[in-house]
């Protein structure tokens, strides 16, 4: 267990309010449902090139305008939607981004055995742990692995950076500092003692 005196947050999490609430109690742990990992991947996808603080600060709003990220009713999603979705200011209007999302919830309706599925077999419990945040990499050949995966079934805007960032934020890596407090809940249904 870490000395609670030299426990040290990631970096990435210790500036806003809502980027300490998202780390303490989400990123990291293991989802596992087809519509959460839709979510996740959605969010990751806009998120390219942006703060991740621009995407939590506007998190519900595309919750609301992606029907709950219910990827059979964003699967339905026609012109008329990704115009609603164009003038909607409570998300990031990247009409690529859009266009991918409804995509990707098309391709995930087609996997035969789901999302969760395609996306957990690429988990890695023995990831080193991390020390400080340079130790932290972009990508791994776990990522590459699972962009390419992802893009064979027509998933988009989904390259080894985004994966990678997915398999952190779902919990297939644990990618939390070893010093800090949210260590022991990261990780795919596992706690990794530095």
């Amino acid at each position: 267990m870490v000395d609670p005196v030299e426990a040290v947050a990631c970096a990435w999490a210790t500036s806003a309010p809502e980027c300490v609430a998202y780390h303490d109690d989400e990123w990291g742990r293991a989802i596992r449902g087809d519509q959460q990992l839709y979510e996740r991947l959605c969010l990751e996808a806009f998120q390219s090139g942006l703060s991740w603080l621009t995407i939590l600060r506007k998190r519900e709003g595309f919750r609301s305008a992606f029907s709950g990220f219910d990827p059979v009713a964003v699967a339905a999603y026609g012109p008329g939607d990704v115009e609603r979705l164009m003038a909607d200011a409570a998300i990031v209007r990247n009409r690529a981004k859009i266009d991918a999302a409804i995509l990707n919830a098309r391709a995930a309706l087609d996997l035969s055995d789901g999302l969760s599925a395609l996306i957990w077999k690429y988990a890695d419990p023995s990831a080193p742990v991390p020390k400080v945040m340079s130790d932290v990499p972009a990508q791994t050949p776990g990522s590459v692995a699972l962009a390419k995966e992802l893009k064979k079934n027509g998933f988009r805007f989904v390259g080894p950076t985004t994966a990678y960032a997915l398999m952190q934020a779902c919990g297939l890596v644990n990618d939390h500092l070893r010093t800090c407090p949210a260590r022991p809940f990261g990780g795919p249904d596992l706690i990794v003692q530095a």
